[in-house]
């Protein structure tokens, strides 16, 4: 495995444009090393963009992921990172299943309507037959 990457390296590895890593740099996330213009993202940066991205995709805001993953102290146990990203985990979990019911609820009364809208037209039909 290499120690460094380019811009378009990482992009490509984890299907994120170039923007949002730069984005991620700009929020102090990732701290590339400059040669001119060029940016060169090391092992470390790899890591954290992978782990940042994984928070993303279990609901984490940008600001969450960036929180757990400074909390990271190489040779630690990183105990209070792991309770940390557990107390986020439960949270979203909490919060998606409150969106499931609010889903199931309106499902619902989109059925009721919908039946309701039904019966009005067939009795509009059957009046004007």
């Amino acid at each position: 495995m290499t120690d460094n990457y380019s811009i378009s390296d990482l992009a490509k590895e984890f299907d994120v444009t170039t923007r949002t890593i730069r984005y991620y740099e700009d929020e102090g996330l990732l701290s590339p090393i400059r040669r001119g213009q060029t940016r060169i993202y090391s092992n470390r940066d790899r890591t954290r963009l992978k782990l940042i991205l994984r928070g993303r995709r279990l609901g984490l805001s940008l600001e969450e992921a960036g929180q757990i993953v400074n909390m990271y102290t190489p040779g630690s146990d990183n105990l209070e990172q792991l309770q940390a990203l557990i107390n986020k985990i439960d949270q979203h979990r909490k919060q998606l299943y409150q969106k499931r019911k609010d889903i199931e609820v309106m499902l619902k009364d989109l059925s009721e309507v919908e039946k309701i809208c039904q019966q009005a037209i067939s009795k509009k039909i059957n009046k004007n037959k």
